[in-house]
């Protein structure tokens, strides 16, 4: 197996080495350490690579610390492996002595990687990945998400069609823990008929079965689940389908992002979103934030580097209160719970299951300024939303 290190050797990251190689360190003379373990290679493998710049780039606004604490962090590709991520996790824990980590992108690794951190009195901040088996009845003092519960973003689907007035629904997602969560969420909160409920494969290229019971179903708009290069593929077939022409589709974020549009192209247009963050928001935090990014990587943020940059942020809020300790479990919790964090998302606020409470918006692709699509914030689709788990969570 080859490692994937960010210390000077991860592609894509090459700028930031003087930042890794030379940490900045504190007064015993060490830089806390900082495991994320994330997917940068394969069809999502563009990911993992938001996740990481933008994690990065929030240690550099900050000169190499988080919430004044000197910190260094340590990448490793778990190739959408979730063996190879459990061994990687290990690694850290035994080799390292890294007690707080980060980084997964998909929740078949995370179920691989996370209860070794927690068996380990470790601490696990998601800043993608949230199954519903750590937000209800198995939630864990030692395990935050910063992004979303897996249901909440495609609950935020669901009312969208509401919305937008679907009555007949085909919806689709693939076969493995968040696809299962897609389906969940967007059913909870959906009140029309599905008139066609299918499971892909997470491995899957060619779509075009699906492709023919969609044309066969005749439904009123489809919704679908299927993040980074999946929904690449999945979207340029149903364009040559002739699909798009008829048949309308609401999506969550994780199937339509900046990188997702760029590779489509005008084909999106007219697509539904929704997600808790744009890059047209227009708050300081989120201008301050689109911009750096813009700068340092010459490239629009997603959601997912949206999502990076706030874990970034929030393990540094909780680092600030606690001096820059992870060894007091109980210390951290309590400067982790307030989120006095400035996110570019705007109001945020951890559940009591330590997932977060947020806004939601509806987004469409239309014509920029450019003539080029671009995802266009719309309004909001739930406020102040949490999610469906919390309340069997006993912390």
């Amino acid at each position: 197996m080859i490692e994937r290190r960010t210390l000077l050797r991860v592609a894509g990251a090459a700028a930031m080495a003087p930042l890794l190689a030379r940490p900045a360190l504190s007064q015993s003379g060490a830089a806390l350490k900082i495991g994320m373990i994330t997917t940068l290679s394969g069809p999502g493998g563009y990911l993992g690579q938001d996740i990481r710049d933008a994690f990065l780039l929030a240690m550099e606004m900050e000169g190499g610390r988080l919430g004044g604490t000197p910190v260094q962090l340590l990448v490793e590709d778990d190739a959408l492996r979730p063996g190879q991520g459990k061994q990687i996790a290990e690694r850290f824990l035994r080799n390292e002595k890294i007690r707080l980590m980060t980084g997964v992108v998909f929740s078949n690794v995370l179920g691989a990687v996370v209860p070794d951190v927690l068996d380990a009195d470790g601490i696990y901040v998601s800043p993608n990945a949230s199954p519903s088996t750590f937000a209800g009845r198995e939630c864990h003092r030692n395990f935050w998400s910063i992004a979303w519960q897996n249901d909440g973003l495609h609950e935020s689907a669901g009312q969208a069609a509401n919305d937008l007035g679907f009555r007949r629904m085909f919806i689709l997602a693939p076969n493995y823990q968040a696809g299962k969560d897609a389906i969940t969420g967007f059913r909870r909160l959906y009140k029309g008929e599905v008139v066609g409920e299918v499971y892909t494969r997470l491995d899957q290229t060619d779509y075009a079965a699906e492709m023919a019971q969609i044309r066969a179903a005749r439904p009123d708009a489809v919704y679908q689940f299927h993040p980074g290069g999946l929904g690449i593929a999945f979207l340029k077939q149903y364009v040559q389908a002739g699909l798009s022409a008829t048949t309308p589709m609401v999506l969550a974020s994780p199937s339509m992002d900046s990188t997702t549009l760029a590779a489509v192209g005008e084909a999106a247009l007219g697509i539904n979103v929704t997600a808790q963050w744009n890059s047209d928001f227009d708050n300081p935090a989120s201008r301050r934030f689109v911009e750096a990014f813009t700068a340092r990587y010459n490239r629009v943020p997603t959601y997912y580097a949206q999502q990076g940059y706030d874990t970034a942020l929030a393990i540094g809020a909780a680092l600030k209160g606690t001096g820059g300790r992870v060894d007091d479990l109980d210390a951290f919790r309590r400067a982790m719970q307030p989120a006095a964090f400035d996110s570019p998302r705007g109001r945020f606020a951890f559940g009591p299951n330590q997932h977060p409470v947020q806004d939601w918006y509806l987004l469409k692709v239309e014509r920029g300024a450019d003539g080029k699509p671009a995802l266009v914030t719309k309004g909001k689709v739930l406020e102040n939303h949490g999610d469906a788990y919390a309340a069997q969570c006993r912390i």
